[in-house]
């Protein structure tokens, strides 16, 4: 397996002070909003822009939450061993809310498409976008965009984006991953 750096800590680091100006632009003051990220690998993300929204852009009374959609993915049933749920934190309603949901990477859309249908358990939002990291263009099984993109990556299906954090692997970075037995 070879791997091709995408990006490393301090294009990381740019792309996710970008993201978060254009939230500001969106959502003013957040007074509406909720960012939500989905469980496991958009709660990295979500982490690194609550950080930056309230430490250096100053912005108050921000409302996070993680979101678990093990159990409503179309294909959970379809692995050999049971599946371990992470947990959900919403301590919140998000009816008539501006609501974002955070990802690292999409690739199929099947993941959310299953936050959609998850998120329905906490209310009806007034708006929903989509925050990702690393948008695969041309895997897409569903026709779901994001609103808000850090890099835009043409993978083919033989290959993998990791996106590393420093919180669990020590390093900021976003690799290409090419299996080269494929």
């Amino acid at each position: 397996m070879s791997q091709k750096l995408l990006l490393d800590a301090t294009a990381l680091h740019l792309i996710l002070n970008r993201l978060a100006c254009q939230l500001i632009e969106n959502h003013d003051s957040f007074e509406n909003t909720a960012l939500i990220g989905l469980q496991p690998r958009g709660s990295y993300l979500l982490k690194r822009l609550e950080q930056l929204l309230t430490q250096e852009y100053k912005i108050k009374n921000l409302q996070t939450g993680l979101l678990d959609i093990t159990f409503y993915r179309d294909d959970f049933r379809r692995n050999d061993e049971p599946l371990k749920a992470n947990s959900t934190e919403i301590d919140f309603l998000v009816e008539n809310k501006k609501v974002v949901i955070v990802d690292d990477v999409l690739y199929t859309g099947r993941s959310i498409r299953a936050a959609l249908t998850a998120l329905q358990s906490f209310g009806r939002p007034q708006s929903i976008e989509l925050l990702t990291l690393i948008d695969r263009r041309f895997s897409r099984h569903l026709p779901i965009q994001p609103d808000y993109n850090g890099r835009q990556v043409d993978a083919i299906n033989n290959q993998k984006v990791k996106v590393m954090w420093q919180e669990n692997t020590g390093e900021d970075a976003v690799y290409l991953l090419k299996n080269d037995n494929a």
